[in-house]
């Protein structure tokens, strides 16, 4: 046909010397010639070369056909190649190229024009030839979908087999149709069509379990009579379908078989007996191969779910003992060893047992700044946080009571004064004993006005870090004598409080060491030593947690009261097994004396 439609194309440009037609080929990228006109024994290497670049640019062109010159503006002695790629929905299908004799210009664009005109028909075809390769899919998985239908009707994989191969017998025309299982490397016979019971042991099953295994043997289609080096390889379906000529008294019966896939491996056969019938042409081949992928799984899946429990650990523990010990899987073989070594080493190795807990720096002593009497809050000039030294001013009360009150006294020791010594010019001795009582009283609450004007400013005690207090949103409220307003912990010593659950209190003692990492210093270990064990819980979070301090060897540069980490305390060797599995262990300790009487 595409002989044909070149001849006629050449014919109706006229003066064409070569003809050629390529059409792309299964492989990506490759192009063959499907159609040479006048005859196939002609050089093609100037034709090829000008329906290569027509290909890389996407466009018709015109060339000189010795490749010298741009064949649109004239053509030289040796002629004219006119190219055009065939293009449907931007996928490149072909090209058409033609050595013209030397011609005009306009007779060279007027010949490209109809060759344009002419891959019309082609592009035609091809879609033609799409839409039946579209129609043939569509009734494949069509006749695939109706026979899972038939298949999910039943409700257990006997009958899903037998209703399976009475339907496909039914629909594509055949004697019989046979279904067969493989167990242990070998196929066994599980339904026949149109027969609701069967001896496995008479010839003709005999023969079709033979042609079975042939196909799960190859892994692919067997058909007999075959094509070509196909007769190789069906010797045993060429059996079987001598036995069907021989029991239907005819000479021309065909057999062909399809593996069932599923997970990638063939788990079943389905054998096709048509006697005195036509051989499964491409497409019924194809479609019985697409049945066999589809419903493999499905059936597979069936047969699996029908399994006991027993047959189901049995089976995995033959799958398991074939890939470790069998000649294939040596990526089994190699996670067995691996496993092998990983058992060894948890039973007989033994490492360093560690206790994890959570873990708080906290200051080694804590010096509090409280109120010294009632008042009211009048600056503040740290906060928590704020790195403070000896005597500096953190907060300052309101004083102007007190100065009032200091000079009151002040005016009233003055006027005792004033009285005592006249009381001594009058030598009045009782009087002047009262009033230099008086005096002295007055110096007292002076004095005494005067001490807490000075502690109306509160400084830091001790050189270290504001832990807590921040006075600065306070300003002008009052406060109660004796309340604190600020902890300042010194910077040159540190505990450490781990809040070990009460799972793990157990091994602890005094004096275990361990390593710290704070979330602030993730690249820093600092080592410790348990310095006591509270023997009181705390519950948090719905578990009870132990309160244990330790005592760190060294101090961080940067170390901060209120940092958290994990703390892990070294408490002995154990088996690995042990430290891996201990949590599964105690929990099952404590649910068999829960559940035991």
């Amino acid at each position: 046909m595409l002989g044909r439609w070149l001849a006629i194309l050449c014919q109706q440009v006229g003066e064409v010397q070569n003809g050629l037609l390529l059409l792309a080929s299964l492989e990506a990228d490759t192009f063959t010639p499907a159609a040479v006109w006048p005859n196939a024994g002609q050089d093609l290497s100037r034709l090829g070369a000008a329906a290569q670049q027509a290909l890389q640019e996407r466009r018709g062109l015109v060339l000189a056909a010795d490749g010298s010159a741009d064949g649109t503006a004239d053509s030289t002695a040796a002629g004219a190649c006119i190219a055009y790629p065939v293009e449907i929905d931007g996928a490149l299908k072909g090209a058409v190229v033609l050595l013209v004799r030397a011609r005009a210009p306009a007779q060279l664009k007027q010949a490209l024009r109809q060759v344009h005109w002419a891959s019309a028909w082609l592009v035609d075809l091809f879609r033609q030839q799409t839409l039946q390769a579209t129609d043939r899919r569509l009734s494949h998985v069509t006749l695939a979908n109706t026979a899972m239908a038939a298949v999910l009707q039943e409700t257990d994989s006997r009958r899903a087999a037998m209703a399976l191969v009475t339907f496909l017998a039914q629909r594509l025309v055949c004697d019989r149709v046979s279904l067969g299982f493989e167990t242990h490397g070998e196929i066994a016979l599980a339904a026949v069509s149109n027969s609701a019971t069967f001896d496995a042991r008479a010839d003709i099953h005999r023969h079709t379990v033979e042609a079975m295994n042939e196909t799960l043997d190859l892994g692919l289609a067997v058909q007999h009579p075959g094509v070509g080096d196909e007769n190789l390889l069906n010797a045993a379906h060429a059996q079987l379908a001598r036995a069907a000529a021989d029991g239907a008294s005819g000479d021309a019966s065909v057999a062909w078989s399809v593996p069932l896939m599923a997970q990638g491996r063939a788990t079943g056969v389905l054998c096709f007996e048509r006697h005195q019938g036509p051989r499964a042409d491409a497409d019924e081949l194809q479609a019985c191969r697409v049945i066999g992928e589809l419903l493999g799984a499905l059936l597979a899946l069936r047969r699996s779910d029908e399994r006991g429990l027993w047959r189901r650990g049995a089976d995995r523990v033959r799958e398991g003992a074939a890939a470790l010990l069998g000649p294939h899987h040596p990526g089994a073989k190699l996670l067995g060893a691996v496993g092998l070594v990983l058992l060894a080493v948890l039973v007989f190795a033994r490492v360093d047992y560690r206790v994890s807990a959570k873990t708080v720096v906290e200051g080694a002593a804590l010096r509090a700044t409280v109120a010294p009497f009632e008042g009211f809050v009048a600056e503040s000039l740290v906060r928590a946080g704020d790195t403070v030294r000896q005597g500096q001013l953190l907060a300052r009360l309101d004083d102007r009571d007190l100065a009032l009150e200091q000079a009151r006294w002040r005016s009233e020791r003055e006027q005792m004064l004033r009285k005592l010594r006249q009381a001594q010019a009058q030598h009045d001795r009782a009087a002047a004993s009262v009033l230099a009582a008086q005096v002295e009283q007055a110096a007292a609450q002076e004095a005494l006005a005067g001490e807490r004007l000075q502690r109306a400013q509160l400084v830091a005690a001790v050189d270290g870090v504001v832990v807590s207090g921040d006075l600065r949103q306070l300003i002008g409220s009052p406060v109660e004598q004796g309340k604190v307003l600020f902890e300042v912990a010194p910077l040159d010593a540190f505990r450490v409080v781990l809040q070990v659950d009460e799972r793990d209190i157990g091994p602890l003692a005094v004096g275990q060491a361990g390593e710290l990492v704070l979330a602030g210093l993730p690249g820093e270990r600092l080592p410790f030593t348990v310095q006591r064990i509270t023997p009181v819980a705390v519950a948090e979070d719905g578990r009870n947690f132990f309160r244990v301090e330790a005592q760190l060897a060294s101090s961080a540069q940067h170390l901060r009261p209120g940092m958290e980490g994990v703390g892990k305390v070294e408490v002995g060797t154990r088996p690995m097994w042990w430290v891996a599995l201990r949590p599964l262990i105690d929990w099952l300790r404590v649910a068999l004396w829960t559940w035991l009487p």
